[in-house]
């Protein structure tokens, strides 16, 4: 077993799977991490996500090219963060309860959207779906698709964002002291409402990435808590754009080789287990890390807290 474990470490394929499962928890932590850096935990995610992968797969489905879905998939998302962001930016309302709500009202609305568009239909119809990037100097990028590329790029571009441009520490400054924030002449409200919308917006590209890119048609519980996962990486990274990536590469690693173990029928160190088991192996190995890391994670201290202008 262990032999068979280093072997797969070493193989490209391996490596291919692990990027390609990594891609839209790379996308959802980042767009987690935006949002919670300006001070607002968006819960909404897993919705966010479903209508996401619904409204990028649908655009594609009736004409549109495959970035134009990407781009609907976007603007898609950013709508249901302007609309968090309402609930808790501007009523100063429950962070937790408006993200859950969200994601309730997200994915109701893309299952009944789903029902109208096809009511007669027993089986998802499919499209025709990004394709790998042959050709590529890098063994790992090759069998990649460019959406797979654009989460990579994205990674140093957030985190150059946040450390080197003086809207990064305007958006860390609203998370951490927006009290402060708003003596130096910012809006507060603004910046956070920019945030939930661009970390909304990759929420849905996160989403997008499912149907148009690892499958070529919409199901339903195909997010299957992929949101959640990106909530605990955001923990696990301690805010931090490169922490993240090296966090869902981590989970990535741990789904992978559940599914070669899965597949290759040798049993977990020689014994016969039930599947279920190879099934919550990533979770209870990022719970593991996560606990581990979690107790020295410096969280935005402005995190969860409404804040009303003008008040001390």
């Amino acid at each position: 077993m262990l032999a068979e474990i280093a072997e797969l470490l070493l193989s490209a394929p391996f490596w291919v799977a692990v990027l390609r499962i990594a891609t839209p928890l790379i996308l959802g932590t980042l767009g987690v991490l935006l949002c919670e850096r300006a001070g607002v935990l968006n819960l909404g995610i897993e919705g966010i996500m479903v209508a996401g992968a619904f409204a990028g797969w649908l655009t594609v489905y009736q004409g549109g090219g495959l970035w134009v879905g990407v781009a609907v998939a976007a603007l898609v998302g950013a709508l249901f963060g302007l609309l968090h962001g309402f609930l808790t930016v501007t009523l100063s309302l429950s962070q937790h309860v408006s993200g859950l709500g969200i994601t309730l009202f997200a994915t109701s609305l893309a299952s009944y959207a789903y029902r109208v568009s096809f009511p007669k239909v027993e089986s998802p119809p499919t499209i025709q779906p990004f394709a790998a990037m042959e050709g590529l100097p890098v063994p790992v990028l090759s069998g990649q698709t460019p959406l797979t590329l654009l989460a990579l790029v994205l990674v140093p571009a957030i985190g150059w964002l946040l450390y080197r441009t003086p809207l990064g520490l305007a958006l860390r400054t609203v998370g951490e002291n927006p009290a402060a924030a708003e003596g130096q002449g910012l809006n507060v409200a603004a910046l956070r409402l920019g945030a939930l919308a661009a970390g909304s917006a990759l929420m849905g590209v996160a989403g997008a990435f499912l149907t148009l890119a690892a499958f070529n048609a919409f199901y339903f519980n195909m997010v299957n808590g992929r949101g959640w996962v990106c909530v605990a990486l955001v923990v696990f990274a301690s805010w931090r754009p490169g922490k993240a990536l090296l966090g869902a590469l981590l989970f990535a690693v741990f789904d992978a080789l559940q599914l070669r173990l899965q597949q290759s029928g040798t049993g977990l160190f020689g014994w016969a287990v039930p599947y279920q088991v190879y099934l919550m192996l990533p979770y209870l190995l990022s719970i593991a890390a996560l606990v581990l890391v979690a107790r020295r994670a410096a969280y935005p201290q402005a995190l969860m807290k409404p804040y009303r202008k003008g008040e001390r």
